[in-house]
């Protein structure tokens, strides 16, 4: 009986979207342009779900925009999808954690919810053939460190 709820809850816990499947296009007003994820096709992309009232959110702002200044030039993207239903609290948050990457507005969660998203932040690494290479829920020093290697990889790092 235990093992079936421990099943239960994984299933509930899926992501849409299956490693190695596409990643379903969108599109989505942006703070400075409209974004659509097929418009970055043959760049590595790494699409964040977060909300203003998310601890870890604030602690992987930093963290992402030290990614696009490294592997921008490479040819990868971070696209940020807020959901917040209230735009003043994501201006808030943004005037107290910049950032330095394109940031999408879904306040009524479309796109959170095409991506089966529970917990914030959740991630996604989009290879550049737009299939899923890595998706992860939370912000820690294993998910963080996860992606470098995964990143670092793709753009051949010797670290």
């Amino acid at each position: 009986m235990l093992c079936a709820g421990i099943v239960a809850l994984q299933a509930n816990l899926a992501f849409a979207v299956e490693t190695g499947s596409l990643a379903p296009d969108f599109s989505l007003q942006g703070i400075a342009h409209p974004l659509q994820l097929s418009d970055f096709k043959g760049k590595v992309v790494y699409l964040d779900f977060w909300a203003s009232w998310c601890g870890p959110c604030k602690q992987s702002f930093p963290w992402m925009n030290d990614l696009q200044a490294k592997y921008g030039p490479q040819g990868f993207k971070v696209i940020a999808v807020n959901v917040d239903t209230n735009a003043e609290e994501w201006k808030k948050f943004l005037e107290k954690v910049p950032a330095r990457f394109d940031i999408a507005l879904d306040p009524q969660g479309t796109v959170a919810s095409q991506y089966k998203v529970k917990a914030m932040p959740t991630s996604l690494i989009i290879g550049s053939d737009g299939k899923v290479l890595v998706e992860h829920q939370g912000f820690n020093e294993r998910t963080r460190s996860r992606s470098e290697k995964i990143l670092s990889s793709l753009f051949g790092d010797k670290q």
